[in-house]
């Protein structure tokens, strides 16, 4: 009976309490007997849920998530992944792990590299307008939750928008610059918050530039939604789309359509980056040509969780493989991006920033003969050589995302818009169109 009872617990150990976890596991970590089947799956809430999501008008499963482009068997030693659709961490680790010295080696001086050839104009941009000066000293409804560091990465990317061109000020009062081309064209401004959670970004933005018409992309339910302080706002019109943003089809969001729009996402997780971009303009040229007119205006974008990063969603395959750097390489190198955060580096990076990766010398004295080659390089590694290799595989990966917007016609930026002391995860991609929008 104990036996039976353990099988039906979560297998987590708690080593305070040197037991397992006494939770019991939920959704495809319990098992149904295969006669109940059926009748399970007829009254299964998550069924429905999903059943349910799948038929709005601006669901198109997958429409957003790339493919996985026929490659060669690299040069290179690493492992290929085969088929799989999710090339998890620990297949990643283990591929570098796999490689001989050398290769290894011959990986790291290719990043520094290719970081040197790319990664030259990343500046630091922590902006503070006036127009959020009330959240900034804490004046804002006691009932939204404040917390000082989450404050200071929202203001900031709406200062490095407003410095940018896309929100602007005008006679003083705080204006967004899409209200006055909106309401010159009798249109409704939209923004348009990616992996929106609770909503907190958007209520800053609204209560400091004035926005009217807000769209809120989440795939999960949330309770302490900012949806209700903002609904309170008689000026403005809130939608809600629960959504994953792999299966977003943006042209597809009537209310949407006509209008010019705003994109922002606080920390989009891994490939939450590269899904966002193509949701908003992979597929503009396809809706300019259906005659929809729906278009990006400026967006915002902090990244973060490189680690979870996949080839097959990443939006500028291209412009990597022409830097040398193929499939495995790059599974490779979102496995490094861990390192930049895994540590605790004190308040201030700046020491990890200019510190200058020496190939070589960790060659000579981490390699000597050691029988566990790769992985003992690893282990033995200076954490302020790991975090290095790491910051730098960040970057390569959001200068690609960079290239991409240029390619597609926008002005863009990527710049460091918080102090390390108040986030590592501190990058913040932003573009505008120019002209003719």
């Amino acid at each position: 009976m104990k036996t039976k009872v353990m099988e039906n617990r979560c297998k987590f150990w708690v080593p305070k309490k040197s037991r397992f976890c006494a939770n019991s596991p939920l959704q495809n970590s319990f098992s149904v007997l295969q006669e109940n089947l059926g009748s399970h799956l007829r009254r299964c809430p998550l069924v429905k849920q999903v059943q349910s999501l799948s038929t709005q008008p601006f669901y198109q499963k997958g429409v957003n998530a790339g493919k996985e482009d026929e490659q060669e068997e690299p040069e290179t030693g690493i492992p290929t992944f085969g088929c799989f659709d999710i090339v998890t961490s620990e297949m990643k680790r283990n591929a570098v792990f796999s490689l001989n010295i050398s290769e290894f080696f011959e990986m790291i001086r290719k990043i520094e590299s290719v970081h040197a050839q790319i990664c030259n104009d990343i500046k630091d941009s922590y902006k503070i307008p006036e127009a959020c000066g009330v959240w900034i000293k804490g004046e804002v409804d006691r009932n939204v939750p404040f917390q000082e560091k989450h404050v200071a990465q929202q203001a900031s990317m709406l200062g490095n928008l407003e410095e940018f061109g896309v929100l602007e000020r005008i006679d003083g009062k705080e204006k967004c610059e899409l209200v006055e081309r909106a309401e010159n064209s009798n249109g409704v401004p939209a923004v348009v918050e990616f992996g929106a959670g609770r909503g907190y970004l958007t209520q800053m933005l609204a209560d400091c530039y004035g926005i009217r018409r807000v769209f809120l992309v989440e795939r999960k339910a949330y309770k302490l939604k900012a949806d209700r302080s903002l609904r309170q706002k008689e000026s403005l019109i809130l939608e809600r789309l629960r959504i994953d943003i792999e299966d977003l089809n943006l042209n597809a969001v009537e209310s949407l359509q006509g209008l010019p729009y705003i994109a922002l996402g606080k920390h989009l997780c891994g490939p939450a980056t590269d899904l966002t971009l193509r949701c908003c303009l992979a597929n503009e040229r396809n809706a300019e040509q259906c005659g929809v007119n729906c278009y990006l205006r400026g967006l915002a974008i902090a990244t973060c969780c490189h680690h979870l990063c996949q080839w097959k969603h990443y939006i500028n395959k291209k412009y990597l493989t022409s830097l040398g750097i193929n499939k495995e390489e790059f599974h490779a190198i979102t496995w490094f991006t861990s390192w930049a955060v895994d540590a605790d580096h004190g308040s201030d990076l700046s020491d990890v920033i200019d510190f200058k990766l020496h190939p070589e010398s960790i060659e000579r004295e981490e390699c000597n003969g050691d029988a566990n080659g790769v992985e003992a390089i690893t282990k033995n590694m200076k954490a302020i050589e790991r975090a290095k290799l790491g910051f730098m595989c960040k970057q390569i990966i959001d200068m690609g995302r960079l290239m991409w917007l240029k390619e597609h016609g926008l002005q863009t930026q990527l710049v460091k818009y918080v102090p390390s002391s108040i986030s590592p995860e501190n990058h913040l991609l932003i573009a505008r169109h120019v002209g003719g929008r």
